[in-house]
């Protein structure tokens, strides 16, 4: 059963296929109002969050893992004795497939617009099987960074961002609560996959570990299918006869279809670009201790066995404060979310600098624990702020230029870690230099609110304003006509 909140206004004369249309529907839209009312009541919502989870899960725990991959990768090649930059290039194995991630999503957005959630996470699923199985039948370094740093990478990209759209069309009130449920649901694979990844490595090889790591994609392929949007696509038609008429030569009609695809409208918005940039600036040094962490522990304290625990502590704790964070920003009004992102970050930033003061495995354990809860407030609360600022129609663009913005970043954190550690001989300093990012985005994040707020007080002035303005321009209509005003 549908929900519209608030209720259209009667039409006497409704346009022709307005009548198949969901109530508020492209009716809604095309009238300026705002269809992210509609909440779709049904268990068929719940099924999509569970194919969220598994997409969430599966993706990010194959990549927050990485850092078993990373070894099994060095050992694969045998150890890296005669290659002294070894550290960088397997870093960056792990480093283009995250990165490609982000990378690929403004790419994504268009697509999830064109041509809908369901065809484009299914597509992506498939890629990123083909990048996992292909992975297995190649032992060359080179290979892998197409592999799976690019077709695993892209294929993730693809089949993750329509699955953090998608629940928009679902949940309005309880926005935050479906993404803690998925976010923190699938910190359930990113607990057991180290443990899983430790032990079958061990036992059937690098080459079959990624081959039973497509499975987790080719299943992911048949859950896309659950992705059927509910709101109407955009209503372009106004604005497609404004560009017929103004496209009178190549160069136009050029502009014109850019203008169609590449909606650049959520960067005239001040706190998107504050917000967006602030992101971007943290996450240097974010994947720094997924990739390099399981190597520093194996150098500094001889732990080779137990290593994998500290992946399952990541995990644990993200998935908490995940759920948490979702609920909590259900409870937070307006922009006033994003201070949990500038306490996750700075949070983040100091633990990373307390990776090399700890001089015991059990100190890593704890500060991993907190790495973790951070991770799980950044991630969860990130889709329902750009829904604050943008807006539910230009969520998608206004996530996947996000994305785009943190590629870089996020991949030239664990190479840029292992070159450190290929020059210094330690993890010393890319652990400090990986905390300083995270705060300096901390602290950009924390004049979003106040900047929104200044904005939000000129408008109302600037509203104030004109309403004066009308009642002494009637207020003279009535004088000169010799009229007593009302």
């Amino acid at each position: 059963s549908w929900e519209e909140d608030p209720p259209p206004p009667p039409r006497e004369n409704q346009g022709p296929g307005t009548e198949s249309d969901p109530p508020g529907g492209a009716g809604l839209r095309c009238r300026g109002l705002d269809p992210a009312g509609l909440v779709y009541r049904g268990g068929f919502g719940w099924i999509v969050v569970f194919a969220a989870t598994w997409c969430n899960g599966s993706i990010f725990g194959i990549q927050n893992s990485f850092g078993i991959l990373y070894v099994m990768l060095q050992s694969d090649l045998g150890g890296g004795e005669k290659d002294p930059t070894l550290e960088f290039k397997t870093a960056l194995v792990g480093a283009l497939a995250m990165g490609m991630i982000f990378f690929c999503s403004p790419i994504v957005s268009i697509f999830t617009d064109r041509i809908g959630c369901r065809t484009t996470a299914a597509s992506g699923a498939a890629i990123a099987f083909i990048g996992l199985l292909s992975s297995s039948f190649t032992k060359s370094l080179e290979v892998r960074y197409f592999t799976y740093g690019i077709l695993f990478g892209c294929g993730s990209s693809f089949a993750f961002q329509p699955s953090l759209v998608i629940l928009g069309h679902y949940f309005k009130h309880r926005l935050g609560l479906a993404n803690g449920i998925v976010a923190g649901g699938s910190c359930l694979f990113s607990m057991s996959l180290p443990f899983f990844l430790k032990t079958i490595g061990s036992t059937i090889g690098l080459a079959h570990t990624f081959q039973v790591l497509s499975a987790f994609m080719f299943i992911q392929i048949l859950l896309s299918l659950t992705f059927r949007p509910i709101l109407p696509p955009s209503c372009d038609s106004h604005h497609n006869r404004q560009d017929k008429l103004a496209s009178r030569n190549m160069k136009q009609q050029c502009g014109s279809q850019m203008r169609k695809y590449f909606n650049m409208r959520v960067f005239r918005r001040q706190t998107y670009r504050i917000w967006a940039f602030g992101i971007a600036t943290a996450v240097l040094g974010y994947f720094v201790p997924y990739v390099h962490l399981i190597k520093y522990v194996e150098e500094e304290f001889k732990e080779k066995e137990k290593e994998w625990i500290l992946l399952v502590c990541l995990g644990a704790t993200s998935g908490l404060g995940r759920l948490v964070s979702g609920r909590i920003g259900d409870c937070i009004p307006g922009l006033k979310k994003i201070f949990l992102q500038v306490a996750s970050f700075m949070l983040l930033g100091l633990m990373c600098m307390m990776i090399p003061q700890c001089h015991a495995f059990e100190g890593v354990i704890v500060v991993c624990l907190f790495l973790g809860l951070c991770d799980g407030f950044f991630i969860t609360i990130m889709a329902p702020i750009a829904f604050e600022l943008v807006g539910p129609m230009q969520a998608s663009q206004a996530i996947g230029y996000l994305l785009g913005l943190m590629a870089i970043p996020m991949t030239a954190g664990p190479p840029i870690a292992g070159y450190l550690h290929d020059y210094f001989g330690n993890y010393y300093l890319a652990f400090y230099l990986a905390g300083v990012p995270p705060i300096i985005g901390g602290l950009v994040l924390s004049v979003v609110p106040l900047i929104h707020q200044r904005m939000l007080k000129k408008q109302q002035m600037d509203s104030g304003k004109d309403k004066m303005l009308v009642s002494e321009t009637v207020m003279n209509v009535h004088l000169d006509l010799g009229e007593k005003p009302q």
